[in-house]
């Protein structure tokens, strides 16, 4: 099976979420969800492998790595209030949950190596990934080869050898319409893989696998906004692709993003803005929350959004009202995270406060509407489409530069949207901020994403409205934004280890060492 095109809703805007890491909390969340329907929902024990040289070795837990496992093992929403108290939850339900830091040579940064008991005497292996922003993909089952994300229903069946074949030539499973299918041999016999758009009818192809001998047989339903299907087609996936597409029509940035995610998702293009409606209302919502104030222990900034506006007033700041606005509605989103406050990752919940803090900060600034404001996300939201696309969101993967540096590229065609601004001139503008961040390392203090990732949200949105003027301003951005992109990944992936989201930079000064032994004790 060919791998999906990426979606704004799935890839580039969301999951709305609490807690610090969208590849930590929401990731590790579906991950989990997954193994805890391998079980039938009803977990006993789970073991987690993370690799010693891996990202999640040194910061599953203060980036909230465990608290989104266990959320997920439990069945829990990760939106829910009381998160954080993950522990005592697991507790409570009888759930044990070991995580242990193992040398097995994974191959991604942020794998997770599971082995899970169930109430009714089940038990499974599974390996998957995070892939960035709260993605996902099951990689090995029971020792089988797989690709499961999230966008589908799947039934993975274990049979004895050649079982799995018989099976998907059954009148059963042609009955059941499967979207993909597929029979994979393995030492421990075959497994019979079903992908559908649409539910199943679950009890009919389970008596046909106990027909054709079944050792197991696992339901697994989706967890993304937009389902996948067979044949599913977009219009373009590149910057370059969307140009060409464009030529002679003349639709605006916002149009196109519409355009895209209906085809993608197989819906109309009203229900593509209702639910980027939605999206910009949660993140309005944090907005509010964090300039009202946020209290939260367990972390290392208190409240200073409020700053900003105090100092303005008193006339000590450089007059600049667009971007001071800009600077604390980025400050305010982000402490609402960190304080566990409902944010959307867009594309991350590390960078969560430069796309929306920009957008919001510069719309009510300008005195743009809403509506506006949410073409302008979905303008920011088809770049975004482009990154996933073209290289990753997961600064395990690619530093800062993907997480805060994409928010920042995102921002700036949003910008030069909410201006009227043309889709080519977007696309310049995108091209230039993400030029002006290659290279952005991710070397958060503590093992908290709060220092230095507050000034890197804010200076991705500031690199935003610098870009979008020079963009509306006509400025030749050199390179385009495709090739920006390409640009950008291989520098990522040239980045050494200890600068993509480890510990190193300003995670190894003394300062910082003193913080974290603080942080530990609390």
């Amino acid at each position: 099976m060919d791998r999906m095109p990426a979606s704004i809703f799935n890839d580039v805007i969301g999951p709305v979420m609490r807690g610090p890491s969208s590849s930590h909390v929401a990731g590790a969340a579906r991950i989990a969800a997954v193994v805890r329907q391998s079980v039938g929902g009803a977990p006993m024990r789970a073991v987690v492998d993370f690799d010693v040289n891996g990202s999640l070795a040194a910061s599953h837990d203060g980036h909230g790595t465990d608290m989104g496992f266990v959320c997920g093992m439990l069945g829990k929403e990760i939106t829910e209030p009381d998160v954080d108290r993950y522990a005592r939850l697991a507790e409570e339900a009888g759930v044990e949950i070991e995580f242990r830091i193992l040398d097995y040579g994974a191959e991604h940064p942020n794998n997770y190596r599971i082995e899970v008991w169930g109430r009714g005497g089940e038990h499974h292996l599974w390996e998957g990934v995070s892939v960035g922003g709260g993605m996902i993909e099951m990689r090995r089952y029971d020792g089988f080869d797989i690709s499961l994300c999230g966008d589908f229903y799947e039934v993975l069946v274990k049979f004895p050898h050649g079982g799995a074949a018989a099976m998907k030539s059954s009148r059963a499973v042609a009955d059941s319409a499967p979207d993909f299918a597929q029979a994979l041999e393995g030492g421990g016999g075959s497994l019979l893989s079903l992908k559908y758009s649409k539910a199943p009818e679950p009890e009919a192809l389970r008596v046909a696998a106990a027909e054709h001998g079944a050792l197991d047989f696992v339901l697994i339903a989706p967890m993304l906004p937009t389902l996948s299907r067979a044949n599913c087609a977009v219009p373009f996936s590149t910057a370059g692709e969307m140009l060409a597409y464009n030529a002679g029509r003349g639709l605006a940035m916002w149009e196109l993003a519409a355009e895209y995610e209906a085809a993608r998702g197989g819906t109309a293009k009203e229900d593509v803005l209702e639910k980027m409606r939605g999206l910009v209302s949660i993140m309005e919502g944090a907005l509010k929350e964090g300039l009202a104030g946020t209290e939260y222990a367990d972390r290392i900034l208190g409240p200073q959004a409020y700053l900003i506006e105090a100092a303005c007033k008193e006339g000590a700041l450089i007059p600049c009202d667009i971007l001071n606005n800009v600077i604390k509605s980025v400050t305010a989103i982000m402490e609402t995270k960190s304080a566990m406050g409902v944010v959307v990752a867009a594309p991350t919940a590390g960078s969560c406060g430069c796309l929306p803090g920009t957008l919001l900060g510069a719309g009510f600034a300008l005195g743009k509407s809403r509506e506006e404001i949410t073409r302008a996300m979905l303008a920011a939201g088809l770049v975004g489409i482009f990154i996933a696309e073209g290289a990753t969101f997961a600064a395990e993967v690619g530093g800062c530069q993907v997480e805060c540096g994409a928010g920042s590229g995102m921002a700036a065609a949003g910008l030069v949207q909410l201006m009227g601004g043309s889709a080519e001139r977007c696309a310049d503008a995108a091209s230039m901020a993400l030029q002006n961040i290659t290279g952005l390392a991710c070397d958060p203090v503590a093992n908290r994403v709060e220092v230095p990732c507050l000034g890197k949200n804010v200076m991705g949105g500031s690199n935003a409205v610098a870009s979008a003027n020079m963009a509306l301003a006509g400025y030749d951005k050199v390179i385009p934004l495709d090739e920006t992109i390409a640009a950008m990944y291989d520098v990522g992936l040239k980045l050494p280890l200890e600068l993509r989201c480890t510990f190193g930079g300003l995670g190894k000064s003394p300062t910082a060492l003193r913080l974290l032994e603080k942080m530990k004790n609390r």
